[in-house]
């Protein structure tokens, strides 16, 4: 079986530096230009099967990615986005990002000590679903020798690589939050996950 995670496309919220979360927000034109890129790049690869979060800006990557394929399309929402309660809609720049004395600050910064908001999901949490669902696709004995494309979000293509790696929850981003459209490529071999790639981008000042 192998695995191609990819985040999805630009969102308006993307560029506002909102937290989007749980929101349903729809890519905009450049997130669609991203995953054609990106779809134009993977045209090749034999998808039999696609794996989406339930979002919108998940599934249409998905779709645009995809293409033409006349394969089945399943949602899973264990590979949604964190959540984060009431911040969600938030506009968090860059400075209070990098700011310790900021509520959001262990989020990119400290995630083994990051408290969610009311209403919001713990990273330990989004790393437990998304350990819960590689494990499933272990089981699935009718896929071993699939190709599935799993459309997903940036804290939760992180949490599935978390879950392959067996690294310290301190080392959560790994390097930092994929790009858009950015693509890690994972196979099962001999009941392990193994990592082929990571955060692979097939476009240039799209």
């Amino acid at each position: 079986m192998r695995l191609y995670i990819i985040r999805h496309g630009e969102t308006p919220w993307n560029t506002q530096l909102r937290l989007q979360g749980q929101t349903d927000v729809e890519l905009n034109e450049k997130g669609r230009a991203l995953a054609k890129a990106t779809a134009q790049a993977l045209r090749s690869v034999p998808f039999d099967i696609v794996i989406t979060s339930p979002l919108a800006r998940a599934r249409e990557t998905a779709v645009i990615v995809a293409k033409d394929r006349d394969i089945p399309f399943l949602e899973d929402a264990r590979i949604r986005e964190i959540s984060f309660g009431e911040m969600e809609g938030r506009h968090v720049p860059k400075e209070e990002r990098q700011d310790p004395n900021s509520k959001f600050y262990s989020f990119f910064n400290d995630p083994e000590h990051y408290v969610p908001a009311e209403g919001g999901e713990s990273i330990i949490d989004l790393c437990s679903r998304a350990a819960a669902f590689l494990d499933d696709l272990k089981q699935k004995q009718a896929w071993k020798d699939k190709t599935i494309l799993v459309s997903t979000h940036g804290a939760a293509s992180r949490a599935l690589l978390l879950a392959v790696k067996k690294i310290p929850l301190k080392d959560f981003w790994q390097g930092g939050v994929p790009k858009n459209c950015a693509v890690s490529i994972l196979d099962l071999e001999h009941g392990n996950w193994c990592i082929k790639e990571q955060d692979v981008v097939y476009y240039e000042n799209v």
